[in-house]
């Protein structure tokens, strides 16, 4: 459900002593059916245009702060702050810090979709293409190490209550791939299994990269196994 409408966002208010248990907000920015390996969380009904302004400038905020100083710099009373909304309605949009980067990881990747649209692989083989589209979007968090640090622990802190969210995340990436290959028709089942795999792939990457156990060129040459398996029969 998204959150109650606010009707001033005044000076914050103190934070809850637990967050509360409400699901965040989903992101009306969202595709809808789309060709994804997954089906689309965003189901709550859409906010309304205020609504949506205070989220963007709340995602705004705890972007910039985290690409500033990571994951620690990501406080809750200074992203309502920077963001000018009470810090008891961030907590009705993003009932955690979690959540709120995550929510970030899924910001992210949607422009990273967005960009593939916008200029496609030109690579003459859907693995290769594949190879590009995710090499790009590795590339562009790599220019902001303090961001991806950010939003990579934020995942791997997630529990049972941000699933839905994460699931968000799994599905955008899945539906980055799925348009780096280009084809019109639904993917078979086949292509779904490797899109899954190559999403594994892509985050264990960057995983790695990140902990520094993988230099890019290793990235990159695992990103082009990965993708290969669209190539299998």
């Amino acid at each position: 459900m998204p959150p109650a409408a606010d009707p001033a966002d005044g000076a914050p208010t103190a934070a809850p002593a637990t967050a509360p248990a409400a699901a965040p907000v989903a992101d009306p920015s969202g595709p809808g059916a789309g060709t994804g390996a997954g089906a689309d969380t965003d189901l709550a009904p859409p906010l309304t245009a205020r609504q949506a302004e205070r989220r963007r400038r709340i995602l705004r905020t705890a972007t910039a702060l985290a690409a500033r100083g990571g994951y620690e710099a990501v406080q809750m009373r200074e992203v309502a702050e920077g963001a000018q909304v009470a810090l008891g309605t961030l907590y009705r949009y993003f009932p955690s810090k979690v959540h709120l980067l995550v929510a970030v990881m899924l910001e992210q990747l949607r422009g990273l979709q967005e960009q593939v649209r916008r200029h496609p692989p030109t690579e003459p083989e859907p693995a290769l293409r594949v190879a590009e589209a995710l090499t790009r979007a590795f590339h562009a968090l790599q220019r902001e190490p303090l961001l991806a640090e950010a939003m990579v622990r934020a995942l791997s802190f997630a529990d049972r209550s941000v699933s839905a969210e994460v699931d968000q995340v799994s599905v955008a990436t899945g539906r980055l791939i799925l348009d780096a290959i280009g084809q019109s028709e639904p993917p078979t089942e086949t292509q779904r299994a490797a899109v899954r795999v190559i999403e594994h792939t892509w985050h264990a990457a960057l995983v790695a990269w990140l902990s520094g156990r993988a230099s890019i060129a290793e990235v990159r040459a695992d990103l082009h196994t990965a993708a290969g398996l669209l190539t299998r029969p």
